[in-house]
């Protein structure tokens, strides 16, 4: 589904999952509706499941909207305690809409909690009493926190889920195109279909291929992440700058937010100290996991300026961050936009983008865990792999066999929605504005919460392995030349070959080791044809590992592409 099919749907007022991989879009898709809803003069809850979610988007967590607190579950007790404080049932009774982002650590109970409560408060006997409820999120990512030793029970699974009817709108677009062998990586483990090439593909990225940064160590604690960014601060021999938070509005609520920023209430700085961005400033040129280190601190004002993984200098000025309840601010937070980055917990990183991380993958043992680290890095060249054990790509197949019901009722949806014309669309988006008692404008999402700032155009880094390629250099001397992996090499490579920019002809013993390409192809094209072209194990198997899964992914892309190529002069 495209982000436009997704958003018209989401504009009829049906409840919504809004899922997909990292980089389809979630977070633009969202904003982009409340963009909408706002224009309309629609009353919206902005909630997520926890206080550092609930920070990106200016809401609470829904435990605190609410009002379940801890609690994954109500008895009747607890729900007349909760319903006779007014605070709780006017928010229930003002919102038409209901937003939940980070889905996935949202247990079922709790998702029941709150539908119940919404139900009740609004005296309405439809799900969460007529509300639209949008949840957000991947469960791929991060599950609810259980006792230990007990399985977590997600969101999809809870009663409250079928009686919403929630409909899938599965993301399928990519807009963070910066690495396809990273990409197909996560996908390969999202569908259960890891091969050898894939720990193969890992351990090989010993090292980042970016001078001037550290990459960011992913802890399970906070002790440990602690430990580690004070003993590396402390190694400075600078003076220290301290930046002190500030904050205005309800005390209860600046309290938590303080608590749930990323940016800690005390900011502690030198000069050559590892730091990482903790919000989207578009214009400055950073976003959220953005890396660098700090070179001085600008004259005058003693802003720190970082010096990022590409050598861009940045001035990193103090922002805020608010909580905000039915377009009121309520709370609001001021401090420099940066955290120490020598490390951070897996759990603080989530949704944040980073530049490098270093990740540790040898006693990986629950389910998801690899995912979720190699997830949270741009590139495979800004990872750097310690080791990696036999389960640590692993998923649960719970969430594997939930993930193709999403795809599936995905496309039923894009199908259904396929035969509603403009007309009838706009129409039904009119309907539902003016049912809860919004004005309907048209176009509102036109109007975006935070634009990037344009971009000099830059060279597809496969655009510079070409021309390396095409000036003679074998593959282990691009990779030294652009200080790149070999693997990311041969990454570049593949695509190139299967979208036909470097073709068959091109291909010799660069390639191949010394043999013919010709050779090659001839005996392994038939293996490919006889297997199939989506998994690579079968076909190194069936030539008795003769050949090393990169001459045979590149065989593959010859393959890939004269199939397209005949297809296309067929029609």
């Amino acid at each position: 589904m495209t982000q436009e099919q997704a958003l018209n749907i989401l504009k009829t007022g049906a409840n919504v999952f809004l899922t997909g991989e990292p980089g389809a879009g979630k977070t633009y898709t969202l904003n982009r509706y409340l963009a909408h809803l706002d224009a309309c003069g629609v009353s919206v809850a902005i909630t997520a499941s926890t206080g550092i979610a609930a920070t990106h988007v200016s809401g609470m967590t829904i435990h605190a909207w609410s009002g379940i607190g801890a609690r994954d579950s109500l008895s009747e007790q607890d729900i007349d305690l909760i319903l006779q404080k007014e605070k709780y049932v006017k928010r229930m009774r003002k919102a038409n809409v209901l937003v939940i982002d980070e889905i996935s650590m949202l247990a079922a109970g709790a998702f029941n909690a709150v539908e119940t409560l919404c139900r009740r408060a609004r005296g309405i006997g439809e799900p969460f009493g007529g509300m639209q409820v949008i949840v957000v999120g991947d469960f791929f990512q991060l599950p609810p926190i259980t006792p230990y030793g007990q399985l977590p029970q997600f969101a999809f699974e809870a009663p409250a889920w079928q009686r919403a009817n929630m409909l899938t709108c599965y993301l399928e677009e990519q807009h963070r195109q910066e690495d396809e062998l990273l990409l197909g990586l996560l996908s390969s483990i999202r569908r259960a279909e890891i091969e050898e090439e894939h720990f193969t593909l890992l351990s090989e990225q010993t090292d980042i291929s970016y001078e001037g940064v550290e990459p960011t160590r992913l802890f399970t604690h906070n002790k440990d992440v602690d430990a580690l960014n004070h003993a590396e601060l402390a190694k400075l021999s600078g003076p220290k700058k301290r930046y002190t938070m500030r904050g205005t509005g309800a005390k209860p609520i600046v309290e938590g937010l303080m608590k749930t920023c990323l940016s800690p209430q005390t900011l502690d700085l030198a000069v050559d100290a590892m730091v990482m961005c903790t919000k989207n400033n578009f214009e400055a040129g950073y976003v959220n996991g953005t890396l660098g280190r700090i070179v001085e601190f600008a004259k005058g004002d003693s802003f720190p300026i970082i010096e990022t993984a590409d050598g861009t200098r940045i001035k990193i000025e103090p922002t805020t961050w608010t909580m905000q309840e039915d377009g009121k601010v309520r709370a609001e937070i001021a401090q420099i936009p940066l955290r120490l980055a020598w490390a951070i917990t897996i759990h603080k990183s989530q949704g944040m983008s980073l530049d490098a991380a270093e990740i540790d993958l040898r006693n990986a043992f629950t389910y998801g865990q690899g995912y979720v680290a190699l997830s949270r890095v741009r590139t495979l060249a800004g990872m750097k792999i310690i080791g990696v054990g036999p389960n640590a790509l692993i998923v649960d197949p719970r969430i594997v066999a939930a993930d193709a019901k999403f795809r599936s009722a995905s496309d039923e949806a894009v199908t259904a929605f396929e035969n509603v014309d403009d007309e009838e669309l706009e129409d039904l988006t009119k309907l539902f504005v003016e049912r809860i008692g919004g004005k309907y404008k048209k176009g509102g999402e036109d109007v975006p919460r935070a634009a990037k700032a344009p971009k000099e155009p830059t060279v597809p880094t496969e655009e510079i392995t070409r021309t390396h390629y095409e000036a003679g250099k074998t593959l282990a001397e691009i990779a030294r030349a652009r200080e790149l992996t070999i693997t990311t090499v041969w990454g570049h490579l593949e695509k190139l070959v299967r979208d036909g920019v470097v073709v068959e002809q091109a291909l010799d013993e660069r390639v191949t080791g010394g043999d013919s390409w010709v050779d090659i192809y001839t005996i392994i094209e038939p293996a490919i044809h006889e297997h199939g072209a989506d998994k690579l194990k079968p076909i190194y198997e069936a030539l008795n590992e003769a050949y090393p899964y990169e001459v045979i992914r590149i065989a593959r892309a010859v393959y890939t592409r004269k199939v397209t190529t005949d297809a296309q002069n067929t029609q």
